[in-house]
């Protein structure tokens, strides 16, 4: 940890400081790459991005934006978003569409980002070529940095989303990677600088069945001959994920096969139904896709760029509030996966994708869209003036790629433990926090003054921004629900 009179890493040192070591064309380049673990979308891209940089000769560090919040800031976010996805839907939909066209984040959401600064100024090497986000919030950082001239090294956004919140333009941003022209051209016509269709990253293990699908059938326990239809929920497993299971099981188009991702709970619930194939944690979710005949899914995300690299037809059902529908509506305009927006037409837009023409239409656009660009890392090295090496073979099919157990690591010749992988999940999330760790016996603070504080924070937070009223309406609609916040807060994480 650097001393508190040091210049941080990616500064601007003082006139009579030595400049720092840059790369030189023999040395290879690092790349610092932040995404969250929010969901899995921004953590999925992040490792598929730095598996390829890393294949190009670049070395690569990767940090969570959640660990560089203060205090235990990062986790309350992402318990509060997982909360209102679950517990408030309306409440999260009326606070996204409050938020979608905002010129600036709010005066509390600018504060919260603002103490992230010095933390993610840490995380840079003197030897840092550019630092890549994955995340709006890390966006906004960045940005800010750049604006200030704090930070000397380009910043660079990977937009996963096939919509673009207005969070994810971040000023002093020097360039906007998307998957799409569509959500390219929503990048642009918000100010966006240097946006690039530069296409999706997945595991390269997401492949056309080729033959595959009896085996995969087999090997998952799955009906030999029957149409089959995927439902996923990210990893998260959340939205109204038992209402689409029994609706896709009473249209008999499809036997509905269901991941739940982290949810475990659901899964049994499923079963329960009476929805026989439901997955909780599935390692092999290439091979899970190799034995099903479409995608149903309801965010818009990673699993359906995954499945287009597949050759499955995608549709969208019941969609999560937020970026859920604003992605299938985008989904739906580059004619890459249907919407289905009434239970009616659940059946007969299914039987389309598994038998007509439309659903011979969507595999070839899928498969088209993974290659439209010239993938990330060209354009990243395009923009910032560098020319990466020939990419090294990344590993076979069947070896998982991306899973590594730290979300702090370097390549090449790194060879980091791997870990299973949940259904479009990532990597996991241990991270050595920026700054020294206490040490044994030492006093971190009382637990109750502590989640009072947060408590309070969330309270300021939630009226700041504006959602006060969202809240309100959805504690309206299920009470009781909101009973589990204060157990969250007393610390029962169940």
């Amino acid at each position: 940890m650097p001393d508190r009179h040091d210049p941080l890493p990616g500064s601007v040192p003082s006139p009579s400081a030595a400049p720092p070591p840059r790369p030189t064309a023999r040395t290879p380049r690092r790349i610092v790459v932040i995404s969250a673990g929010v969901g899995a979308g921004h953590d999925g891209a992040a490792a598929g991005l730095a598996d390829r940089l890393t294949a190009h000769g670049f070395l690569v560090d990767r940090h969570d934006f959640l660990d560089l919040l203060p205090a235990r800031t990062g986790r309350l976010l992402r318990g509060t978003y997982r909360r209102l996805l679950t517990w408030a839907p309306t409440g999260y939909q009326r606070l996204y569409a409050a938020t979608e066209h905002a010129a600036r984040p709010g005066l509390v959401w600018r504060a919260l980002l603002r103490s992230a600064e010095r933390r993610t100024l840490r995380t840079l090497t003197p030897d840092t070529w550019a630092v890549v986000s994955t995340y709006p919030g890390a966006s906004q950082v960045l940005g800010a940095l750049r604006r200030r001239g704090l930070l000397t090294v380009p910043a660079c956004t990977y937009l996963t989303d096939f919509s673009v919140h207005a969070l994810w333009v971040a000023p002093g941003v020097d360039a906007h990677l998307a998957v799409h022209a569509i959500p390219a051209l929503q990048a642009h016509a918000r100010g966006a600088a240097g946006v690039t269709v530069a296409g999706p990253v997945t595991d390269p293990r997401f492949a056309p069945a080729d033959g595959q699908r009896p085996a995969a059938r087999a090997r998952h326990g799955l009906p030999e001959h029957a149409s089959l239809a995927l439902l996923v929920a990210g990893s998260w497993g959340v939205g109204a994920v038992r209402r689409a299971a029994a609706e896709i099981r009473d249209a008999q188009v499809a036997v509905p096969v269901v991941v739940c991702g982290r949810n475990q709970a659901l899964a049994e619930q499923l079963r329960r139904d009476g929805i026989e194939y439901a997955f909780g944690w599935v390692d092999d979710m290439p091979g899970l896709m190799h034995a099903c005949d479409v995608l149903v899914q309801n965010a818009g995300g990673l699993t359906s760029l995954e499945a287009f690299a597949a050759g499955l037809p995608v549709a969208s059902y019941r969609c999560i509030p937020g970026h859920g529908r604003t992605n299938a509506e985008a989904l739906e305009e580059a004619g890459l996966a249907a919407w289905i927006r009434r239970p009616e037409d659940l059946g007969p837009v299914l039987g389309e994708l598994l038998h007509g023409p439309r659903g011979r239409a969507q595999r070839t656009a899928g498969l088209a869209l993974h290659r439209s660009g010239p993938g990330p890392v060209p354009a990243i090295a395009a923009r910032f003036g560098g020319t990466p090496t020939p990419a090294a073979p990344l590993p076979a099919a069947g070896h998982p790629v991306g899973a590594r157990s730290s979300r702090t690591w370097r390549g090449p010749g790194d060879a980091p433990s791997r870990t299973p992988r949940r259904p479009g999940d990532a990597p996991s999330r241990t991270l050595r926090r920026p700054g020294k760790a206490p040490s044994a016996g030492t006093t971190v603070g009382r637990p109750g003054r502590r989640r009072l504080a947060l408590a309070a924070t969330v309270a300021v937070a939630t009226l700041s921004l504006g959602v006060a009223a969202p809240l309100a309406y959805s504690y309206a609609e299920a009470p009781a629900r909101f009973t589990a916040v204060a157990h969250y807060l007393d610390g029962d994480r169940r």
